[in-house]
């Protein structure tokens, strides 16, 4: 970790705040138009896209991100305003209206120069951190702003006190729930489950030089698995030492075993994902008879989005019911008081000087910033453009990069057109 030379002074403070999300459509029209978004540049055709959109039609068009964002937002914006915070929140998502670029447009508009942003996103990974600021990145450019406006991502929050603390006591009432129906502990098992991504981008999440390890996160693990066990860990021990502290030693006994298993896989077959599969996995419990009951806890994600009320709460139960598993669901943070008050903790580390960082895991705390060649996308394509010095991958040495790479697609494709008006002309064209 090296110093993030900011582009502004630094006595310009924040006054602005982004919540950023990925997006989702309103209704049937919205759905392949957002898919589209989704898979720009991959070359997939509108036939694939409706098939991956039945999921969106099932749930008549809408995704559920929207209106849990804006209910979330305004409980954010509550809380800012309890806790003596006067700064706007502005919405911007990936790959819906209202998109981030407009956002940031409109952010400048009214003035704004420091915007703190804040993402749908817990752990460190391409998708669920690097590309947010490659987004901001990409909005400072197309807005002219480059240098005049500063964007600063919030950490990675995984090990925030206020996201996990909803999740373990939702954890605590489903090992309750189990019991009270007579499922023994033996005979039950908690499933975390997160967004399965490419083995690749999996490797590549945390800087290049990686100062945390998780052996049991496995080869591919890198930073995204290796939090995702931190996590997981964390509500597991918490249960054994507060319910055995509190109620005796056999509530203690009686916590479930736990994994770490995975979802919503949307690669080509050839190309692999992390795995398993939560599906494949309740097969797996069935046929070696390991278990009777499962509980579910979507750990790796914010609110109960598509990916959550129909992979888990349609497809992962239909599995469930078929096999005879009891099965239930665990709420995400969403909009917990203590997930609100925490975003708003996570707002104080960077407005008040000497706010310490809360993180309750075994990993550590995640800078701001990672440093030089942090979550690369694992694409045979990413490559860090040279830069003067140790370059960092702040948000605006991405705008910066990207300019640079605009003006060496221009220049490329001036050399291409003068090419091919030489071929035309029959001139002798240079190797």
């Amino acid at each position: 970790m090296t110093e993030n030379p900011a582009p502004l002074p630094d006595d310009v403070p924040y006054d602005a705040i982004l919540f950023a999300s990925f997006g989702g459509p309103e209704q049937q029209e919205d759905v392949v138009p957002f898919l589209r978004n989704v898979t720009r540049g991959r070359g997939i055709p509108d036939e694939r896209l409706e098939v991956v959109g039945e999921h969106y039609r099932k749930l008549g068009g809408r995704s559920p991100i929207n209106d849990q964002n804006r209910d979330l937002i305004a409980r954010f914006e509550r809380a800012l305003a309890a806790a003596g915070i006067d700064l706007p929140v502005y919405w911007g998502n990936r790959n819906w209206a209202p998109f981030t670029s407009d956002v940031v447009g409109r952010i400048s508009a009214d003035g704004h120069r420091r915007v703190l942003a804040v993402a749908t996103s817990a752990y460190s990974s391409y998708s669920s951190c690097r590309q947010y600021r490659e987004d901001y990145a990409k909005a400072l450019v197309a807005n002219d702003l480059v240098g005049q406006m500063e964007i600063q991502k919030i950490r990675a929050y995984f090990d925030h006190p206020g996201f996990l603390e909803p999740v373990r006591d939702g954890v605590r009432a489903a090992i309750t729930q189990m019991r009270d129906a007579g499922h023994d502990a033996s005979r039950t098992r908690v499933l975390f489950s997160t967004h399965s991504i490419p083995h690749v981008m999996s490797s590549a999440s945390g800087p290049a030089e990686k100062d945390a390890q998780d052996p049991s996160a496995g080869d591919v693990g890198g930073w995204y698995v290796a939090q995702h066990l931190a996590a997981c860990r964390w509500v597991m021990e918490q249960l054994r030492e507060t319910d055995g502290a509190s109620a005796g030693a056999d509530l203690a006994i009686a916590v479930p075993d736990w994994e770490l298993v995975y979802q919503s896989r949307s690669g080509a077959p050839h190309v692999p994902w992390l795995e398993p599969d939560i599906n494949d996995r309740l097969q797996e419990i069935r046929e070696h008879d390991e278990a009777d009951a499962v509980i579910v806890v979507p750990i790796g994600f914010v609110t109960d989005h598509v990916e959550v009320v129909w992979d888990l709460d349609t497809e992962a139960a239909e599995t469930a019911e078929e096999l005879g598993l009891a099965f239930t669901r665990v709420a995400t943070s969403g909009t917990d008081e203590r997930f609100v008050e925490g975003l708003v903790d996570l707002v104080r580390e960077h407005i008040e000087p000497g706010h310490s960082p809360r993180a309750v895991t075994d990993f550590g705390v995640v800078e701001d910033t990672c440093g030089a060649l942090c979550c690369l996308n694992g694409s045979a394509h990413a490559r860090p453009v040279p830069m003067e010095g140790t370059p960092l991958d702040t948000v605006e040495q991405i705008a910066l990069a990207m300019q640079a790479d605009e003006q060496m697609r221009a220049l490329i494709a001036e050399e291409q057109a003068a090419h091919a008006e030489q071929s035309r002309a029959g001139s002798e064209v240079p190797a």
